[in-house]
C-alpha cells in the first residue's frame, strides 16, 4: 500500500468499522472515516494513537453519486489519493415473499448494493489514475444462498458479490484488486441482544474480520481479487 494515500472507511462508526479503523491506524494508515453520526467520528477519533493522519467525513448520502464523489474529492485533497475503500455499510431486514416484499426489496437493494456499487464508481477514478487500489466490501453467505425470509437481503448481498467481481474483473490492469467478506455472525452488542439464548462462541469477533481485510488491501494481497472470502471460522 502507497503510505502517501488514504483508506476510506464507510461505516467508520459502527462495529466493524471502528474495528477496522483501529487496527489500520495502528499500523500508521492515513485514514478517512466516513459515517453518518460525526459524534461516533469524534469518539473514535479520540481511541487512535495521537500520530494518526484522519479525516472526518460525516452525513454522506452513499447512494448519490455526487455527494460521494465529493467525499472522495476531499480525501483525494487532503492525502494525495485514495489506495484501498473498505465499505461496512449496509441494512438487515428479513421478511417473506408477500405483500410487503416489494418496498423491502427496495430498502436492501439501496442499504446493501446500490451504497457498494455508488461508494466504489466514485473512488475508481482516483485508483485508476494512480494505477494501484484495493476494494473491499462486506457481503454475506445468504448471497450465495438464501434461506427463508431472505429474499431482499438475500438478493441484495447477492449484488454485492456479483458488483465486486465485475470491479475485479474491469480493473485488473489498472492494478486495482476487488475482494468481498462474508461474515459470519458477528459478535457485537445488538447481535447478543437480538439472540440472548444463542451460543456465541463460534460468532466472529469484528477485530478478526478487521485482521483479515488489512491484509487484503496490503501488497500481500495482489493476487486475491474477485473473490467472495468466507470469515466463519474459530479463532
Amino acid at each position: 500500500m502507497n503510505d502517501q494515500k488514504a483508506v476510506i472507511v464507510t461505516g467508520a462508526g459502527g462495529n466493524l468499522g471502528s474495528a477496522v479503523v483501529r487496527e489500520l491506524a495502528a499500523g500508521g494508515a492515513k485514514l478517512v472515516c466516513m459515517n453518518r453520526s460525526s459524534q461516533e467520528l469524534e469518539a473514535l477519533a479520540g481511541e487512535l494513537p495521537a500520530s494518526t493522519e484522519f479525516l472526518s467525513i460525516a452525513g454522506t448520502d452513499l447512494t448519490d453519486y455526487g455527494s460521494c464523489a465529493a467525499a472522495v474529492a476531499r480525501a483525494d485533497k487532503r492525502f494525495g489519493g485514495v489506495s484501498a475503500l473498505i465499505n461496512t455499510v449496509g441494512g438487515f431486514q428479513m421478511g417473506a415473499v408477500g405483500p410487503d416484499a416489494p418496498s423491502q426489496w427496495d430498502t436492501m437493494m439501496s442499504a446493501n448494493a446500490r451504497t457498494a456499487l455508488t461508494i466504489s464508481a466514485a473512488v475508481l477514478p482516483t485508483m485508476k489514475a494512480a494505477g494501484y487500489g484495493r476494494i473491499i466490501h462486506v457481503a454475506a453467505a445468504p448471497g450465495l444462498k438464501a434461506g427463508a425470509n431472505q429474499a431482499a437481503y438475500a438478493a441484495s448481498k447477492a449484488a454485492v458479490i456479483r458488483l465486486t467481481e465485475a470491479i475485479a474483473a474491469e480493473n485488473r490492469e489498472h492494478r486495482i484488486t476487488a475482494n468481498c467478506i462474508l461474515p459470519g455472525t458477528i459478535d457485537t452488542p445488538e447481535n447478543r441482544a437480538a439472540m440472548p439464548n444463542a451460543k456465541t462462541d463460534g460468532w466472529v469477533s469484528p477485530q478478526s474480520i478487521a485482521r483479515l481485510i488489512a491484509f487484503l488491501i496490503s501488497p500481500a494481497a495482489a493476487v486475491v481479487t474477485g473473490a467472495a472470502i468466507p470469515a466463519t471460522g474459530r479463532e
